[in-house]
């Protein structure tokens, strides 16, 4: 597959390496690569003998994912910070994928690079939120997609107490562990990216979808808390990049898409099925939840020592807080007891409607937000207190109905093999089988380029990445003598974030202070080359022994035991093209 003498395959074997942002977007395959290399991962096969996941095999498939829920949200924090993997300039990026993308259409569908979504977005200041705001000029910082190893070595860093990531590398962890640990089929899970935003949808039930650390079922999306507001906003406010499973993607700016066409169909109308639900009397509750302005519209009648005593609708929801009970469901009761008598009033509010009226009318009336009569019988038990009717019920068929903006199925659909690992049930057998097919296979080959495995992949292609797009180690040692950058290398423990014969960038080596001595010695020749790119280096081994020489005069030495199992060889080759 990897062919050298190709300049665009060259950079797409590169960007398997780093997988920023901005190569997923060029290179959609890279996205279920960074999957199946976190499904070799062994640290993903350690977690099935942890504790917590003891007797999984007798527990529902959703009773799964909440298991790996609760155990991803206990180990990976949410990581927001966009200095973690540098910084680069967009002349740069633009330069580096001129021959592969127009920069009109980057600017539409890429943060980094002009797109703040829709009016949402604008008016909640996207870019702010983000810290996007700081990058105003021509600097832009690189958006790295983490391998669980990366997430997991997050704690080594100083402020974090665990592991962390950002959506995208939750997202893609989110579907192997699904695989590995609660065993979902890999073709029932869909990852779905936005400019913004990455999660996925599993297509059991009604549906599941995890979002950053948690998951939302279809009642969690319409319970109209912040957090489902949250977990909205993307899908709600953004056309969707690209939907990426196991048979391949659909890219919302590229005519060819490799995904089964059946199966796409499938999980768009799934989809469509899960954003959108009827409206009942626990769906209007929800929704005047999420709505606080049209709360005062409302009042609720409450049986105190057999009397009727009657509150305010926003009081009553204020008083969510600190409380398991929610108005609108059968906890409503418990609720409205823990509010204070003198919370209530003796007589209805005038120019209120009662909530007792609203489920009397819910239980006569099933109201289909597809149907305009039933519509029609809403606003007008609505209208005679509502001043803003008319609004409120355009409110509620919005909350109702999400249309995904999806990538248009008019494509020319490419067959493509797909990639089933469910009659696998050992690491061993899924990393033989994609061995047996990554050579009919692109985003299985570029899965071992992600792995990070140079036993089983070229060194070229690792190299490029090490040297081009590891900014951290140089930035942080621009003031440093190079005695200074060598010592500080060999003060850090001498051991990798990664098994076997697979190797981290000198980034990753920099971020979390350890590496194995080879790694020590390629991030110390990424510095050297960016500070000093008049000196002639070079990179000699003797067994277990990586010496860096530099300009024949100095000598430096790192212990390594990956150098033993690697071909050193191809290394030595590899290294001249950069020289």
């Amino acid at each position: 597959m990897y062919n050298p003498n190709d300049p665009k395959l060259a950079e797409k074997y590169s960007s398997a390496v780093t997988l920023s942002d901005m190569e997923i977007f060029i290179f959609p395959e890279l996205m279920f690569s960074l999957v199946l290399a976190n499904i070799m991962s062994p640290l993903l096969w350690q977690w099935r003998s942890d504790p917590w996941f003891k007797n999984l095999d007798r527990m529902s498939p959703y009773r799964k994912i909440v298991r790996v829920k609760q155990f991803i949200m206990d180990h990976f924090d949410f990581n927001l910070d966009l200095d973690t993997w540098g910084l680069t300039t967009k002349e740069k990026e633009l330069a580096r994928f001129a021959d592969f993308i127009d920069e009109e259409i980057l600017a539409k569908s890429n943060a980094l690079f002009g797109y703040e979504g829709d009016k949402y977005y604008f008016t909640m200041d996207i870019r702010k939120h983000f810290g996007l705001d700081q990058y105003t000029s021509n600097m832009i910082p690189y958006w790295k997609t983490e391998t669980v190893e990366a997430m997991n070595a997050f704690k080594r860093k100083e402020g974090y107490s665990n592991g962390a990531g950002e959506c995208v590398s939750l997202a893609a962890l989110y579907y192997s562990a699904l695989f590995v640990i609660a065993r979902i089929p890999l073709e029932k899970i869909y990852m779905i990216a936005t400019p913004l935003h990455s999660q996925n949808f599993v297509d059991i039930g009604d549906g599941v979808i995890t979002n950053n650390r948690r998951i939302a079922t279809k009642k969690m999306w319409f319970n109209g808390t912040e957090l489902s507001a949250k977990a909205r906003r993307a899908l709600q406010n953004e056309q969707v990049t690209m939907v990426v499973n196991s048979t391949g993607y659909i890219h919302h700016i590229y005519d060819e898409s490799t995904i089964s066409e059946t199966m796409y169909h499938s999980f768009s109308k799934k989809l469509s099925n899960f954003l959108q639900t009827d409206i009942n009397f626990e769906i209007m509750a929800n929704f005047l939840r999420h709505n606080r302005d049209l709360q005062q519209c409302f009042q609720i009648a409450h049986n105190y020592c057999g009397k009727s005593r009657y509150i305010e609708a926003e009081k009553a929801y204020h008083y969510e807080h600190g409380s398991n009970a929610k108005v609108g469901d059968p906890s409503q009761k418990n609720l409205l007891h823990e509010i204070g008598e003198d919370e209530f009033y003796p007589q209805p509010l005038p120019d209120r409607i009662r909530f007792d009226d609203i489920e009397a009318f819910f239980k006569e009336n099933n109201i289909s937000i597809k149907n305009t009569a039933d519509i029609e019988k809403l606003k007008q038990q609505l209208k005679n207190k509502c001043p803003n009717f008319e609004k409120m019920v355009l409110k509620i068929i919005d909350f109702c109905k999400i249309e995904p903006r999806l990538p248009h199925e008019n494509k020319e659909w490419i067959s493509s093999h797909s990639i089933d690992l469910n009659l696998f049930s050992s690491r061993d057998d899924i990393i033989h089988y994609l061995e047996s097919i990554r050579h009919t296979n692109l985003t299985a080959d570029l899965a071992f380029m992600a792995y990070k495995d140079l036993a089983r992949s070229p060194w070229s292609p690792f190299l490029k990445a090490a040297f081009e797009r590891n900014p951290v180690c140089i930035e942080s040692s621009r003031n440093m003598e190079v005695h200074e950058i060598v010592n500080r290398l060999q003060m850090m423990d001498n051991e990798s974030i990664y098994d076997g014969t697979r190797m981290a960038q000198p980034d990753e080596v920099w971020n979390f202070s350890c590496g194995d001595g080879l790694e020590k010695a390629i991030c110390l020749l990424s510095i050297l080359k960016a500070h000093f790119p008049e000196q002639k280096t070079s990179l000699l081994y003797d067994n277990d022994k990586i010496y860096i020489e530099i300009e024949a005069k100095e000598t430096y030495v790192f212990q390594s035991t990956k150098s033993i199992n690697l071909p050193m060889d191809e290394l030595e080759t590899s290294l001249q093209q950069f020289n």
